[in-house]
């Protein structure tokens, strides 16, 4: 059998996509299975058991948008798929699929595409699921009958995370760095709502860095690469060894960095849902979205968070004066980071 699977946009969409991924391996372990993803998120899946190969995938727009959608879908007819499982919402993607004339098209039923896919799955009822966003995706297998039931629990691992271990403790020892390394995200995708304050990330990681022997490793894309500058300025006044790698890594690059960290602070975002798949310990702040629908699994991730009364908002910008944020000290987050440093060097899981 041959399985085509187009992959989410977004980093941390697909990383809560993981599990899915993984049950289809299960349900088809004799199965060609290949990803279709955009570039910027291919990299997740290089090393992961279920992905048999990788198809990138940029339509960019306009008339050229439209005759990149044939060539891919051309492509794809070739290789003689057997299914397009569709975890990607977009009516683009089961545009494609249909065109590839890929016999059996599974996918939700959204975007005003059910009439291309041949199994449209309508939308689960709010509440029909546990709430974490990674059930969405098990549920729309459970659907077609791929796997029974989907699990009590939320759980995102990525399966070559030893692997990217290694690969990452020799880069950082090509580099000259011994020793632990802090890994401090301070960025986010979907809008600055969700942004800690950039001197509460270098307060706290100093903190950590200062109690652990470590030093500090900035990450981030390119449009984030000033505001990592600037921790690590603030980083250099308080004594601590720092470098800013913001969109100077590629995804395969940051995934094997990040594996070979002691420790991860971040915001919500792509970098925290990858940390915390390598099971390396992840504190997270969280403000202005949901903990419980996006939030980082497994016992080496933290969340710290407080309530106030507009969040979660899920807005890209406050309108008024970023409280959720504002409310969480530095210290709070350098207290729960330190704990999960002495659990994980005690043994305790």
């Amino acid at each position: 059998m041959r399985i085509l699977v187009r992959a989410t946009n977004w980093v941390g969409d697909a990383v809560m996509s993981l599990p899915a991924l993984a049950a289809v391996r299960a349900r088809f372990p004799e199965a060609h299975i290949a990803v279709l993803a955009r570039p910027w998120v291919a990299d997740l899946y290089r090393h992961e058991p279920f992905a048999s190969g990788i198809i990138p995938y940029q339509p960019g727009g306009g008339w050229n948008g439209w005759r990149a959608r044939r060539t891919m879908a051309n492509n794809l007819r070739e290789r003689n798929f057997d299914c397009a499982l569709l975890l990607q919402n977009a009516f683009d993607a089961a545009l494609i699929a249909w065109l590839a004339k890929i016999p059996r098209r599974i996918g939700y039923a959204r975007d005003g595409r059910g009439l291309l896919l041949t199994d449209a799955i309508a939308r689960p009822r709010r509440g029909a699921l546990p709430p974490h966003e990674s059930f969405y995706y098990l549920e729309l297998l459970r659907s077609v009958g791929w796997v029974e039931a989907v699990p009590a629990e939320a759980l995102i691992r990525l399966e070559g995370r030893f692997r990217a271990r290694e690969a990452g403790a020799r880069r950082w020892a090509e580099e000259g760095w011994s020793g632990p390394v802090i890994g401090v995200s301070p960025g986010a995708a979907y809008g600055n709502a969700k942004r800690w304050l950039p001197e509460r990330f270098a307060e706290a990681a100093a903190r950590v860095a200062r109690a652990a022997g470590a030093r500090v490793a900035l990450f981030g894309s390119g449009a984030e690469k000033d505001v990592a500058e600037s921790i690590r300025l603030d980083l250099e006044n308080r004594g601590v060894e720092a470098r800013n790698f913001a969109g100077a890594t590629s995804l395969g690059e940051f995934i094997e960095r990040a594996a070979a960290c002691s420790l991860v602070l971040t915001n919500d975002s792509g970098a925290m849902h990858i940390a915390s798949a390598l099971e390396v310990p992840t504190v997270t702040v969280f403000g202005a979205t949901n903990h419980i629908t996006t939030g980082p699994t497994g016992p080496w991730a933290r969340i710290v968070r407080r309530d106030v009364e507009c969040s979660p908002c899920l807005l890209r910008e406050c309108p008024i004066d970023h409280r959720c944020m504002k409310a969480v000290e530095a210290g709070e987050v350098a207290d729960v980071a330190l704990e999960l440093l002495q659990r994980k060097g005690n043994g305790h899981a």
